[in-house]
């Protein structure tokens, strides 16, 4: 079950006072959430992987300066959402994506005359595999900005004041960005994708011709390796949504996932050195947002 405000509050009172085990309880609570938002963001597991050790090392060093202004999980999004939006690291950052190059490859590609690549693992899992892969990497066709408000609005169900806090737009500004952005995802994916709209695209088709571009490795499934959570696990979930449009059922690929192993135990081992309270007093101000 995930803490309350007040619980949270309670765990940065302790943590800033040098309490090294509610500080690695305040970082495991929010992990998950960091994790996710940087895979949907950067579109593959070990951009994700990066850029979550990054975004909780800077939670870590800047705790002081959270101040009780807003929720713990609302500075948490300002910090992460704030990196992400500029994060020049990841695979996608040099090779920009478009719907248009996507719909190119779907309606044009040569899957029929592709050897078979599978090197005997079931290709039932390889194609879910692709799906989780392909429905997460299609983000990336989105720019930066569009992509958190549908990140956000769709995933996470952020009540639109808090979300356009974080991106620094009006609450009318992100809900009509968040619906356009939205039907612009729900009308490709009913044009040319057969998983999750009317198109022809299926991906068992398509499993060899992915592997031939190196989309996804039968050696490496990471949506498959990883633990599915509910989206409770991650964050509390408002018993009424704002009603933004009737699409959330095209969206069902947006599935949460518990950070990787590799993540947590970094974060452990950082959290056990010795240069902790150097590192916990060197941080500068950072956003605040409102409740």
């Amino acid at each position: 079950m995930k803490k309350t405000k007040e619980e949270l509050q309670a765990l940065v009172q302790k943590a800033t006072a040098g309490d090294k085990d509610a500080l690695e309880e305040l970082i495991t609570e929010v992990q998950d959430l960091v994790f996710n938002l940087s895979l949907r963001m950067l579109g593959t597991f070990p951009d994700a992987q990066d850029a979550t050790q990054d975004i909780l090392l800077k939670l870590i060093t800047h705790l002081s300066s959270f101040r009780g202004e807003s929720a713990f999980t609302t500075w948490v999004f300002s910090i992460a959402v704030n990196h992400l939006k500029n994060y020049k690291k990841h695979m996608f950052a040099h090779t920009p994506l478009s719907f248009e190059f996507y719909g190119n490859d779907i309606e044009n590609a040569d899957i029929a005359n592709v050897p078979d690549l599978t090197q005997n693992v079931e290709k039932e899992l390889l194609a879910e595999e692709l799906k989780m892969s392909c429905t997460n990497v299609m983000l990336q066709c989105l720019d930066a900005e569009s992509r958190c408000v549908f990140i956000l609005g769709t995933m996470f169900h952020l009540d639109s004041r808090i979300a356009g806090e974080l991106l620094e737009m009006t609450p009318e500004a992100y809900r009509q960005k968040l619906s356009r952005t939205r039907r612009k995802m729900a009308d490709f994916l009913q044009q040319y994708c057969g998983e999750y709209g009317g198109g022809q695209c299926r991906c068992n088709n398509r499993v060899n011709y992915a592997i031939q571009c190196h989309r996804i490795d039968p050696g490496r499934l990471d949506y498959a390796a990883s633990q599915k959570i509910p989206l409770e696990a991650m964050l509390e979930v408002k018993n009424a949504m704002e009603e933004i449009d009737d699409l959330s059922q095209d969206f069902s690929f947006c599935k949460p996932y518990e950070a990787p192993a590799r993540t947590r135990h970094l974060i452990r081992e950082f959290l056990a050195s010795t240069q902790l309270s150097v590192v916990q007093n060197a941080g500068s101000t950072l956003p605040t947002q409102e409740k």
